[in-house]
């Protein structure tokens, strides 16, 4: 298991988001946090943690000069997500990026696009790409969710469907969209579940907020599923030292 960092970006700032307020009304999004620092200032020290892999995320438009900011600082050290198309993927990867990440490019009307799929393995191949399956729970089923995790698909998030997308993508990407950014806990079932359905790299993010949740993922996702930390690290505004984080990492795991 791995720490994943991650730096999202939203209107221009470094924030830290409740996942599910996500959309077009500014009134309606709920921020844990907004920093003060440039998109860099976070890169330059995943970099100086030696902490690879992790994701800058642009939350809607006009962040794409802080993102720059951050792949360029920790160049091949951040995957990039967030409006990531055929079109513009292999501008973000000879920018810094070490892959890109893709959901609602590949997921229209409610399901997978494998035509856009094609596309975008046409023009930088599977082993730079990541495929986003953030999810959120309806009964006892997980679908992915799509624009800002606004838009619900008909695609569910299960053993069959990880195993034929693995053969499409590099590494897996699942925020936890009923739990992002409130800092009560992890959706604990999901974690087992991508431990036993993926064949390929998966890192899950969502309500992560003490050391106890980081040891409860390790267990339940058998030391194989990756953690991304944000509402909760000090950096970002919570109560989990970084620092401390970063340290159990480099000797418990």
């Amino acid at each position: 298991m791995k720490f994943r960092p991650c730096i999202d970006i939203h209107e221009g700032k470094v924030k830290q988001i409740v996942g599910g307020t996500l959309s077009d009304d500014a009134e309606n999004v709920v921020e844990n946090f907004v920093s003060d620092k440039d998109a860099d200032y976070y890169a330059r020290l995943f970099m100086n943690d030696m902490l690879t892999g992790g994701h800058v995320i642009m939350l809607g438009p006009g962040n794409e000069e802080q993102a720059l900011k951050a792949l360029r600082a920790f160049p091949g050290g951040l995957q990039i997500g967030g409006g990531i198309t055929a079109e513009n993927a292999a501008y973000f990867l000879e920018n810094g990026a070490s892959h890109v990440i893709v959901t609602s490019y590949i997921f229209k009307d409610g399901d997978i696009n494998f035509k856009n799929l094609d596309r975008i393995i046409g023009e930088i191949g599977r082993d730079k790409l990541v495929l986003d399956l953030s999810c959120k729970k309806v009964d006892d089923t997980y679908y992915v969710a799509t624009d800002r995790w606004q838009k619900l698909t008909e695609y569910e998030v299960n053993k069959n469907n990880l195993e034929a997308l693995s053969d499409f993508c590099a590494e897996l990407l699942v925020h936890a969209v009923d739990v992002e950014g409130k800092r009560r806990g992890i959706q604990g079932e999901l974690v087992s579940k991508l431990a036993e359905w993926s064949k390929i790299p998966v890192t899950y993010a969502g309500g992560v907020r003490s050391l106890d949740d980081i040891k409860l993922v390790k267990s339940l996702g058998k030391n194989k599923v990756d953690i991304t930390i944000g509402s909760a690290l000090d950096i970002f505004g919570g109560e989990l030292s970084y620092k401390e984080i970063v340290r159990w990492f480099s000797y418990k795991i």
